[in-house]
């Protein structure tokens, strides 16, 4: 999986593998983990796909990684713009900014500030 992430207003890729919880793991070296993001592509966190809620023409957004909830951007009512920051997730020890799918109105938020999510938990239903 791959983040984009800005320390010190410098911003980089980088790609991570999630190891299970049981396994120990050894850690890669400094170089392999991160390097420079280009410029010129200023793309968000990609954000999973919306699923069906499944009833009234409404889709929920989830999360696009396991984490804990850090801040909500959002709340029920509010228009969203298409990749607007609705949330920021924090998973090993780095914050991701979760983006929105697609424009809409809120309907509801699913989580709370330090809830612990899982990949694909749906965080926020849209109308």
């Amino acid at each position: 999986m791959k983040l984009k992430i800005t320390v010190e207003n410098q911003t980089y890729e980088v790609e991570v593998e999630i190891l299970e919880q049981d396994a120990p793991a050894a850690p890669a070296p400094r170089a392999a983990l991160a390097r420079p993001a280009a410029q010129a592509a200023p793309a968000p966190a990609a954000p999973a796909p919306a699923a069906p809620s499944g009833g009234g023409g409404g889709s929920t957004f989830a999360a696009p990684i396991a984490g804990t909830i850090r801040a909500i951007k959002v709340k029920p009512g509010d228009q969203v713009a298409l990749d607007q920051e609705i949330m920021i997730l924090e998973a090993m020890k780095m914050e991701t900014s979760v983006n929105a799918d697609k424009a809409g109105t809120v309907k509801a938020i699913k989580v709370n500030v330090g809830d612990a999510v899982q990949s694909g938990q749906a965080l926020v239903e849209f109308e």
